[in-house]
């Protein structure tokens, strides 16, 4: 998941179904999202340049950075100021919906069926091909090319769960609102376990142009246990060497063979911290208190930055410019407090 300066975020879902997933190497959901944000200046623009580039190159390949084979197929949220698109895909077949009203979500399955505004050229004449469509009923894309049958989809797991809790707030959502809908772990949207939920970003895209999109990430896991710090696109930003991984050269140039032995240790200063962190928790209850209550604070007091921005639609360039990682750097002091307490 990302944004752009032109305010486009994409967020990209692994989905399966009845199209066989490829292992072999092709551009993976998060090489799309990239290459879209990179390129596109509008939702629709991103939507292009992701099916273009389906069309050209395929999608697949291994999506874990481990040892375990994982491929999937892409279903992408992305969104600008002014207009949203749900766009899903099976092999190089895709559908898009326009959001038009009201809230909408996407999960670990397809979930556009008959609100289809663009799609593939062939996607409708390949599923007849395969015997998925008789091709007189009703095209509904996620009920032909997925496993299970539509009304399974939409009565149970994290999709379900998740447009429940939206549709709970519709017409009062604040960024707050989104942040609880994404650390709530009884309903599947906040992951535990092997599939832990990575990473998590709200944004808020005005649709008054004279208003930054501000964009609130965690950069670490388990967004009940982490700060969403706030970033905002202005000139002459400073990298952000707290929240970025370490590279390395780890293959030849065609991807042949690996070129070193040992597995360099790729996590950033703040992830480091916050796994260090989590220990803390687990295992001491008065440093855990402490520690996740000085968190909130800091949320807090940044929200309060946020909102006093929109509302005076005021920006200091000088202290926005370090803002992510001065937020980075308090966080990570919090840890470290604690850590050696």
């Amino acid at each position: 998941m990302g944004g752009n300066k032109h305010g486009v975020c994409i967020g990209n879902e692994a989905v399966w179904g009845r199209e066989e997933v490829s292992d072999e190497e092709a551009l993976l959901g998060m090489d799309l999202v990239r290459l879209g944000l990179e390129r596109a200046d509008t939702a629709e623009k991103a939507l292009n340049v992701i099916v273009d580039l389906l069309e050209k190159y395929g999608q697949g390949g291994n999506c874990s950075e481990g040892s375990m084979e994982f491929s999937y197929h892409n279903s992408f949220l992305i969104a600008d100021r002014n207009e949203a698109w749900i766009l899903e895909t099976a092999g190089k077949y895709w559908a898009a919906e326009k959001v038009e009203e009201g809230v909408r979500n996407i999960s670990n399955q397809l979930s556009v069926t008959t609100k289809i505004d663009r799609e593939h050229p062939h996607m409708r004449n390949y599923a007849k091909q395969k015997g998925w469509w008789d091709g007189k009923k009703e095209f509904d894309f996620a009920a032909t090319y997925s496993y299970l049958d539509t009304a399974k989809m939409t009565s149970s797991g994290r999709y379900c769960e998740g447009y429940k809790l939206l549709n709970k707030h519709k017409g009062n959502i604040t960024f707050e609102t989104m942040m609880e809908i994404l650390r709530d772990k009884p309903s599947g949207i906040n992951m535990e376990g092997e599939f832990l939920t990575t990473a998590s970003m709200v944004s808020v895209l005005p649709q008054d142009s004279d208003l930054p999109c501000i964009h609130f990430f965690t950069g670490t896991p388990d967004p009940e246990r982490s700060v969403f710090k706030p970033f905002i696109f202005v000139p002459n930003i400073s990298q952000l060497l707290d929240t970025s991984s370490p590279t390395f050269e780890l293959e030849d140039p065609v991807k042949k063979k690996s070129c070193i032995k040992i597995r360099p240790d790729r996590r950033h200063p703040l992830y480091q911290k916050h796994q260090r962190a989590l220990e803390v928790i687990d295992n001491d209850k008065e440093n855990a208190k402490t520690m996740l209550d000085d968190m909130r604070k800091l949320e807090k007091g940044l929200f309060k930055e946020m909102e006093s921005i929109l509302q005076n639609k005021y920006i200091n360039v000088d202290e926005v410019v370090n803002l992510f990682s001065r937020c980075a750097k308090d966080e990570i002091r919090i840890y470290e407090a604690n850590i050696n307490s």
